[in-house]
């Protein structure tokens, strides 16, 4: 059985997502983030970046949630959430997964905790803050051409794990001056992935029962 390390609407919720898609059994554990339980000695132990997510699979321990992902999609071939291995397909698929992780991810996390970077000056703050979200817009532009071009999905009209993905970060960026939704093919593919009964079963289980995105 997997275990997964969670709090709620963290990034965790794409790997839950592929958990309820593929439909393997799975234990949740709460890490009560707002206790800092994710800084403690027991949790360090599992995941010495001491954040949100980890995954045990038997004797294997992983974090880092696209890492997560990858490794469920390759657990369950079966699932189709993942192009065949060695295939222009899967190709695609790793750009955007960590196109998704690496450029659009990192900088919400700057746009949401500004202050990590510039400590108590309010000035240089805001300044970060409206750079992060400037440059996450143009990332959430590159990919909305996409989607329109090529869409309704990543992967044309072939579900796989990237959406999955693009739900969660669309649910952290809601408040931002021009969300997500703002963007008609974002908020069509957000409208079908997010009705998936895997999407709202993984987010009610993590205590989200209104719009997910």
């Amino acid at each position: 059985m997997y275990q997964l390390h969670y709090f709620p609407s963290n990034a965790n919720a794409a790997p839950h997502m592929v958990l309820e898609e593929i439909g393997h059994e799975y234990e949740l554990v709460l890490v009560d983030r707002a206790n800092n339980t994710q800084k403690s000695e027991e949790y360090l132990k599992i995941n010495p970046n001491g954040r949100i997510p980890t995954l045990v699979d038997g004797e294997l321990v992983m974090f880092e949630a696209a890492a997560i992902v990858l490794h469920l999609v390759d657990q369950h071939p079966q699932a189709g959430l993942a192009p065949k291995v060695g295939t222009p397909e899967r190709a695609k698929f790793y750009q955007w997964i960590t196109f998704l992780t690496n450029s659009l991810q990192e900088e919400l996390m700057i746009w949401q905790y500004p202050d990590r970077l510039t400590g108590t000056d309010a000035a240089a703050t805001e300044i970060v803050r409206r750079g992060a979200e400037k440059r996450a817009g143009a990332y959430l532009d590159v990919i909305d051409r996409h989607l329109k071009a090529n869409g309704p999905l990543f992967l044309g009209d072939k579900l796989s794990a990237v959406d999955f993905y693009l739900v969660m970060l669309s649910r952290w960026a809601r408040p931002m001056s021009n969300p997500p939704r703002s963007r008609p093919s974002i908020a069509r593919l957000l409208d079908m992935v997010g009705a998936l009964p895997a999407v709202r079963r993984a987010y009610e289980r993590e205590g989200v029962t209104g719009e997910i995105c």
